[in-house]
C-alpha cells in the first residue's frame, strides 16, 4: 500500500509541476505510457490470484483514474494560461490610427464599357460576345473582305499556326466576327452591341497591338442612314454628357458596308490640351459606319431583298482617352498603380443614365 501511495504522490507531483504541455506529456508517458509505472503495475494483475486481484484491482484502477483526471485538469490549466498570455501580448491598441482603405480602382476601359452598355441598353440594344481567336472565314470572308485585301496580310494580322485540316485562325482584328456569329444564329430583327478585345500589328501613342472595340449592329426590314445618324447622335449626347451634338458625315469605304460613312463630331480645341465637345469650329473623328453590305447579309443567311441594316464601331480605349483626358493609350496596359489611382473609378461607382455616367 505504501508503494502505491508513494507512486501516486510522485506522479501527481510531476503532473502539477509540469511547466508546459511538453513536460505534461512526458509525465503522462512516464506514468500511463506503454511502459509507464502505472501501466506496468496494472500488468501485474494478470499474475495474481483471484483474491489478490479483487483486493488490488480497485487500488490500481483508482490510481490510474486519479492520475488521468489530474493530467486532464493540468492540461486545461496550461491551455488557459497560454491563451491568457497570448491575449495579453496580442491585444489591440484602439488608439492606433485605422488602416488605409484599399487602393483598388475600376480601370477606365471597364468604366467606359459599363457607361456605353448603359446607354445602348436604354436604346434597346442587347450585348453579344464572341471568342478572341476567330475563324479566318468569320473575320474576313463573310465580311466581304476579298482574299487579296491588305487587311489579311501578316503586317496587319496575328495569325495562329495552321490546323490539321490546313485552315488558319487569327486573333480577331475587329469585333465584326461577332456580328457574323449573331446573324448566323439569330433571325432579324437584330439590335446588338459587340464589345471586346481586338488585335492588330500596331503600336504607338494612339495605337496598341491589343485594344478594345465596340460595334453596333441593327438588322430590320426598314432601316436607313437617318436611323444610323440618330443612334450615333443619341449615343454621343449621353456619353459626353452634352445637350447638343453636331455630326459631319464623310464618305468612306469598308468592304462590309455600302454605302460607308465616317462620322466627325464638332468640338473646340482652342484651349491647349483640352477638347470641348458640342461647340467650336474643330472636328473630332468618331469612327466608321455604313449600311450592311448585301453580300454580308446573304453570306450570313439573311435575305438582302427583305432586310437591310447598319453598323458602326469605334475604339473603347480612344473614347476613354477623349472623355477622361488620358494622353497615351499605352498607359492603359502598363499597370502603373499611380496612373490607375489617378484615372481609376471607385468600385461602387456604377454608371447609370439617371444617376450620371461619370464622376
Amino acid at each position: 500500500m505504501s508503494d502505491i501511495q508513494t507512486l501516486e504522490r510522485e506522479t501527481l507531483s510531476a503532473i502539477s509541476s509540469a511547466a508546459d504541455e511538453a513536460a505534461l506529456e512526458a509525465a503522462r508517458v512516464a506514468a500511463l505510457g506503454k511502459k509507464g509505472s502505472i501501466s506496468e503495475l496494472l500488468k501485474t494483475l494478470g499474475g495474481m490470484t483471484p483474491d489478490e486481484r479483487k483486493a488490488n484491482g480497485p487500488l490500481f484502477n483508482g490510481l490510474r483514474d486519479r492520475v488521468t483526471t489530474a493530467i486532464a485538469e493540468r492540461k486545461a490549466a496550461l491551455s488557459e494560461a497560454a491563451l491568457n498570455a497570448r491575449l495579453s501580448n496580442e491585444k489591440v491598441d484602439v488608439t492606433l490610427p485605422p488602416r488605409p482603405e484599399s487602393d483598388g480602382t475600376i480601370h477606365p476601359v471597364s468604366q467606359v464599357l459599363d457607361e456605353i452598355a448603359a446607354i445602348f441598353a436604354d436604346l434597346g440594344f442587347a450585348v453579344a460576345e464572341g471568342p478572341d481567336v476567330e475563324y479566318d472565314d468569320y473575320n474576313f470572308t463573310k465580311l466581304n473582305i476579298p482574299p487579296d485585301h491588305p487587311a489579311r496580310e501578316m503586317h496587319d494580322t496575328f495569325y495562329i499556326a495552321k490546323q490539321a485540316d490546313g485552315s488558319r485562325h487569327v486573333l480577331r482584328t475587329h469585333t465584326s466576327p461577332v456580328q457574323v456569329r449573331t446573324m448566323l444564329k439569330q433571325k432579324p430583327p437584330i439590335r446588338v452591341i459587340v464589345p471586346g478585345r481586338t488585335y492588330r500589328v500596331d503600336s504607338d501613342a494612339t495605337h496598341s497591338p491589343m485594344f478594345h472595340q465596340l460595334e453596333a449592329l441593327v438588322i430590320d426590314e426598314k432601316t436607313h442612314l437617318g436611323n444610323l445618324k440618330w443612334v450615333v447622335e443619341e449615343f454621343c449626347k449621353a456619353f459626353f454628357e452634352i445637350e447638343n451634338v453636331t455630326l459631319r458625315a464623310r464618305p468612306s469605304f469598308f468592304p462590309f458596308t455600302e454605302p460607308s460613312v465616317e462620322w466627325d463630331m464638332r468640338c473646340d480645341r482652342s484651349v491647349p490640351g483640352k477638347i470641348a465637345f458640342g461647340t467650336g469650329n474643330d472636328w473630332l473623328e468618331l469612327g466608321g459606319s455604313g449600311m450592311v453590305h448585301p453580300n454580308v447579309l446573304e453570306m450570313c443567311g439573311i435575305d438582302s431583298k427583305k432586310y437591310q441594316g447598319f453598323a458602326f464601331g469605334f475604339g473603347l480605349d480612344r473614347m476613354a482617352m477623349l472623355k477622361y483626358g488620358a494622353p497615351d493609350i499605352r498607359s492603359f496596359f502598363e499597370s502603373d498603380v499611380r496612373w490607375l489611382r489617378h484615372f481609376g473609378f471607385a468600385a461602387l461607382d456604377l454608371p447609370t443614365l439617371d444617376g450620371g455616367l461619370s464622376r
